[in-house]
């Protein structure tokens, strides 16, 4: 049924959709371009300093939407009647410099943290100091009992550092035992960090590539170049690596010739059912740097909808606040502010917008929480927060609709959700998008893992049905060719980066589409008595039950 509601044929929209679908008017006016770019002009403001958890930027951005939110007429939803959820975090930062170098049978060689590598870490220690650790090859670095895979089996990785792949080993090839290209949680970084920690790994070093990656080296580099968070773990020790981090492909490719090996070779085999890891003959690796240590308090702002029938039920529409703030190296420009204008402050835009037109009209039946949360850049940690500790049971909790990073670059025929996520919601979305004379896009990137990498996943986690929704593809003026080709030029320049910044220039009109077909879909999920569910095959179906 759901390859079939996903089919091209099924998602688009046909005249008789278009000319007999007659939705009710929006209340308030409608969605208005001017208020979704008042607060774009705001929140991706220099002033706001790129927005990054526990800096003065922060302070204004959580001012700013808890203001917009009462003006918008919600009620204070979080902890002791205000509008915040109070979210402690483990706060790693590395000071000073970092030393690290390659000692191969071909000598020492000294590496750039930024340029061939980018370390962070998390454990809870003040200093890395690994002196000469043996670097052992795992391929991806996957351990999939289920899948009858095991790159770690009889490797002993305690105390080394282990080199792993991106991605899953289906990626080139489009087939196998993980499903094809479409990224699976196994070929997500995070993964990878998790797996090695668990075998007692001194750390792990991703081999960048673009492609598998889905975005460029300056990505990683200014993902890695501030501080780092984590929610407060008792078992942090033992769930960290004391170093984590990516290397450059030149610098594998180098360092398998420097061991006797052909890099691509590897890779291959790496990619074949059967493959286990090995030492990388007479290799090691020392890294040093000093770390500076805290805890920190960031928050996320919620605001309720109290519903007009079942006021105990709750509908979330969240996005996340957080950007990355004033980086240290700046671009080609001098700009260091990633001021995160698509990524995301459309979604607060929109997420204050649509309780306007909500409070302006007649009361759901459900409630509608209105989350923005923080720390999503960091691991999703404001919406893993949340769902540890719900200020609304999650047993009641109806679905979660995420919203991600709206384009300014025109109109769509379509909207479009992230990865495949077998769930009613998706279904939800496309027969929203049908009444509203509009057709939906699966998403035609699956493997770039973003099921993985959006709030919601937080919460399907927790077994709550979600999804996150992102702008369509099929543009107006330019067809998907033209939505294609905008994404990827925002993927390659400005995707976490200085450049992704307002402009007034921007078309307002796919925004205003995108968050009117949102509003539509809350509408119906708040008033109806049904309840969204887990499709037969998904591994949130039994958290749920």
């Amino acid at each position: 049924l759901l390859s079939c509601l996903l089919c091209a044929a099924c998602t688009q929209p046909t005249d008789d959709v278009a000319s007999s679908a007659q939705p009710s008017a929006v209340p308030g006016g409608d969605i208005s371009a001017d208020n979704l770019a008042q607060s774009l002009r705001v929140l991706a403001s220099d002033e706001f300093e790129g927005r990054a958890p526990d800096t003065p930027g922060e302070e204004k951005t959580v001012a700013y939407i808890a203001e917009r939110f009462a003006e918008a007429g919600l009620q204070p939803a979080g902890d002791d009647g205000g509008w915040m959820q109070q979210v402690t975090l483990e706060r790693s930062e590395i000071k000073g410099p970092v030393t690290a170098r390659f000692n191969t049978s071909a000598g020492a060689r000294e590496l750039a943290q930024g340029e061939d590598i980018a370390v962070e870490t998390l454990y809870p220690h003040d200093r890395v100091d690994l002196r000469e650790v043996p670097l052992v090859f795992a391929g991806y670095g996957i351990t999939a009992p289920e899948l009858g895979w095991d790159d770690y089996a009889g490797l002993d990785v305690k105390d080394k550092i282990v080199v792993v792949l991106i991605n899953d080993p289906d990626f080139e090839s489009g087939e196998g035992d993980f499903g094809g290209r479409a990224m699976t949680y196994y070929g997500r970084w995070t993964y990878k960090y998790e797996e090695a920690a668990r075998r007692g790994a001194a750390g792990v070093l991703i081999v960048h590539e673009t492609e598998p990656a889905a975005y460029p080296w300056a990505t990683v580099r200014n993902g890695r170049a501030g501080p780092q968070y984590d929610i407060v773990r008792a078992d942090a020790a033992g769930y960290h690596l004391p170093m984590r981090g990516w290397m450059q492909l030149e610098v594998a490719q180098r360092l398998f010739r420097e061991s006797g090996l052909d890099f691509e070779a590897e890779k291959r085999a790496a990619q074949q059912r059967g493959f286990t890891g090995y030492p990388l003959a007479g290799a090691t690796a020392s890294l040093a740097f000093d770390v500076e240590r805290g805890r920190v308090t960031s928050r996320n702002v919620a605001g309720i909808l109290p519903g007009a029938e079942r006021p105990g039920e709750t509908v979330i529409l969240s996005g996340h606040w957080d950007s990355y703030g004033v980086i240290a190296d700046a671009d080609e420009d001098g700009d260091r502010i990633v001021n995160g204008a698509v990524d995301n402050a459309t979604a607060i835009a929109s997420l204050i917008e649509i309780a306007r037109v909500f409070s302006a009209g007649p009361r759901p039946a459900r409630s509608l929480l209105f989350l923005a949360v923080t720390a999503e850049e960091s691991g999703l940690l404001g919406a893993k927060y949340y769902a540890a500790n719900p200020l609304r049971p999650l047993e009641t909790t109806v679905a979660d609709l995420n919203l991600e990073m709206w384009s300014p670059d025109g109109p769509t025929r379509d909207i479009s959700s992230w990865g495949m996520g077998k769930v009613s919601l998706e279904r939800d979305l496309i027969e929203t998008a049908r009444r509203e004379g509009r057709g939906y896009s699966p998403d035609d990137n699956l493997e770039a893992g973003l099921f993985y990498r959006a709030d919601h996943f937080a919460f399907a986690q927790a077994g709550v049905p979600s999804i996150t929704i992102g702008p369509g593809m099929d543009q107006v003026d330019g067809g998907v060719a033209g939505g294609k080709a905008a994404r990827a030029a925002y993927f390659e320049r400005c995707y976490h980066q200085p450049c992704d910044e307002f402009s007034e220039d921007w078309d307002m009109r796919g925004p205003v589409d995108d968050t009117r077909t949102v509003y539509r879909l809350a509408a119906d999920l708040a008033n109806r008595s049904d309840w969204p569910q887990w499709d037969e095959g998904s591994e949130f179906r039994a958290e749920r039950e």
